[in-house]
Parts: C-alpha cells; sequence; structure tokens
C-alpha cells in the first residue's frame, strides 16, 4: 500500500511544479525559485532580447511590479537549476541575492552576472509579441 502511495505522490510532484510555471508573452517558461529569484528557461530560439522579456513579463504579471524595479541576473546563462537538460537563466529582483555588488547595464547579455535592467526598459523587448486589434 506505502508503494502504491509513494508512486502516486512521485507522479504528481512533477505536475505541481510545472503548474507553478508562468508562461511568459514571448512563449518561454518562467519557474519561480522562491522569494525574488525566478528562472527563465531558454527555448524556442529565444536570445537575450526574449530572456529579458520573459523576465519581465514574469515580474509585472506575477510578482505585480513597477516598471522602475531593477531585475538583475543572479545565474547567468547556463545549465538549469529547475530542471536538467535544459538552459537557464537566474533572475533575481533583490539586490541582497547577487553573489557580487549590482551593475547597470545597457546591453542586454544573459552572460554577465548582476547585471541589471529595470523592467521597463526589459518590457520593450516584448513588443514584437503584442497585436493589436489595428493589426487583425
Amino acid at each position: 500500500m506505502r508503494s502504491i502511495l509513494a508512486a502516486a505522490i512521485c507522479a504528481t510532484v512533477p505536475f505541481a511544479a510545472h503548474a507553478q510555471s508562468y508562461e511568459a508573452i514571448n512563449q518561454l517558461n518562467v519557474i519561480p525559485l522562491g522569494g525574488s529569484s525566478f528562472e527563465v528557461i531558454e527555448s524556442r530560439g529565444q536570445g537575450p532580447s526574449g530572456i529579458w522579456c520573459a523576465a519581465a513579463s514574469y515580474a509585472q504579471d506575477r510578482l505585480g511590479l513597477t516598471n522602475s524595479t531593477r531585475m538583475y541576473i543572479k545565474t547567468p546563462r547556463g545549465p538549469s537549476i529547475s530542471g536538467t537538460g535544459r538552459t537557464g537563466v537566474v533572475f533575481t529582483t533583490d539586490p541582497n541575492d547577487l553573489p557580487s555588488p549590482p551593475r547597470k547595464s545597457y546591453s542586454i547579455s544573459v552572460d554577465q552576472q548582476s547585471i541589471g535592467l529595470t523592467i521597463g526598459h526589459s518590457i520593450q523587448y516584448c513588443q514584437d509579441y503584442i497585436i493589436e486589434l489595428n493589426d487583425l
């Protein structure tokens, strides 16, 4: 009986973790990691601008943050910490969570730790995904 119960619990854990993920406007998945940290999973051929777009989309829609809030790269692009076999970038909105002092950036790199952009700047990379009614 215990083995059946354990199997049922193990089978639902991946679904519970996936249910907490957020699909950004550009269809990248964002995984909350607790506190102010979250991971954007790289896919669909998206580069740095798509990753920053997904991070800003999540920060606005799920965290309710304003355009003036700054997001930072906590862990640069590399193996995902939320799942094996994937590539991701971990962001934080709390500069105290960074392993090194925060730095402002005017580029859209995802390979440098502790660089930050405002949500307002980053959300601009989502403009290609917003369809206006007049465009239809």
